[in-house]
């Protein structure tokens, strides 16, 4: 097993990511399904400002709860903003950061992924399924 692997190894390069000032929930709930991804940092033109979980949506949903409530979910996101559902000022790491104290935030923290910083540049996103997907090419 590699020790000091770096994260840059395993992080997504290629972010897709929502601007707090010109998208809205409705376009972030698109890219998630999309693009099959859980997580879409949020940037104030190049800056990170927060993170948005596809979790984050479903709190908001009827999901499958009630036939024909679609329109409801609808409703929901058009009143709500990207701001007032993103979680502001995400924990990041950098591209050289060790797998494993990633894997040890993840262990320690209530959430499930990391926007990679370098330079105040959002350089990629480790998830904890990344994490698990190196793990188990270890063995």
């Amino acid at each position: 097993m590699k020790k000091r692997e770096p994260v840059s190894a395993i992080m997504t390069k290629s972010v897709v990511t929502a601007q707090l000032k010109t998208d809205d929930l409705r376009s972030v709930k698109e890219e998630f399904l999309k693009h099959k991804i859980r997580h879409i940092p949020i940037l104030d033109g190049h800056e990170l400002v927060g993170i948005v979980s596809k979790n984050d949506l479903m709190r908001l949903s009827f999901g499958n709860l009630f036939e024909g409530q679609e329109s409801a979910d609808e409703a929901i996101f058009d009143m709500l903003s990207i701001e007032q559902v993103m979680s502001q000022h995400p924990t990041t790491v950098r591209p050289d950061t060790e797998i494993r104290e990633v894997a040890k935030i993840f262990v320690e923290q209530d959430f499930h992924s990391l926007p990679v910083m370098e330079n105040k540049e959002l350089k990629g996103i480790v998830t904890s399924t990344d994490v698990m997907d190196y793990l188990l090419r270890q063995y």
